[in-house]
C-alpha cells in the first residue's frame, strides 16, 4: 500500500513518522518538492497551444509538442538547467533532450509559465487566459 503525507502541519509530520517506523524492510521513503497541479499543467498546455496558434518557427507553423520542446529547451538555458544535445539514434542529426514538464516541481512549473508569458509578449502575442475558452 501507497500512503502519501503533505508536510503541511505537525499531524502530518507525526503521521510521516510513524509510517515510516513502521514500514517493512525495503521499502522506499522520498522526500521532495510538490509536483506541478492539474489547473498548473492546463495552462502550461493552454499557453503552448497558444503559441503553436500564433506563431511560425524556422518558416513554418509547428504544434504544440514541439513548441513545448522548443519553450522548455530555451527556458532550461535561461535558468541553466541541462538540456541534452544527443546524437539522433538513427544517425541522421542531433535530438535536444530537454527537462521533462512531468517531473517540473511547483515552483519550476511556475517559472516556466512565467517564462512563456515573457516570450510570447516579446514575440507580440497576446494570451488569452484559459478560462476565457
Amino acid at each position: 500500500m501507497k500512503k502519501t503525507y503533505i508536510l503541511v502541519h505537525d499531524t502530518a509530520r507525526r503521521l510521516a513518522l510513524e509510517a515510516v517506523a513502521k514500514a517493512p524492510a525495503g521499502y522506499v521513503v522520498t522526500v521532495g518538492e510538490p509536483t506541478r497541479t492539474l489547473p498548473e499543467n492546463a495552462l502550461l498546455h493552454a499557453l503552448i497551444t497558444q503559441v503553436a496558434k500564433s506563431k511560425e518557427w524556422a518558416g513554418a507553423k509547428r504544434d504544440a509538442e514541439t513548441w513545448k520542446r522548443l519553450l522548455v529547451a530555451s527556458w532550461c538555458r535561461v535558468t541553466g538547467s541541462a538540456v541534452e544535445i544527443l546524437p539522433a539514434l538513427d544517425g541522421a542529426g542531433i535530438d535536444i533532450i530537454p527537462k521533462r514538464t512531468s517531473k517540473l516541481t511547483k515552483k519550476e512549473c511556475a517559472d516556466l509559465i512565467e517564462f512563456i508569458y515573457a516570450w510570447g509578449s516579446e514575440q507580440g502575442i497576446v494570451f488569452i487566459e484559459p478560462r476565457e475558452y
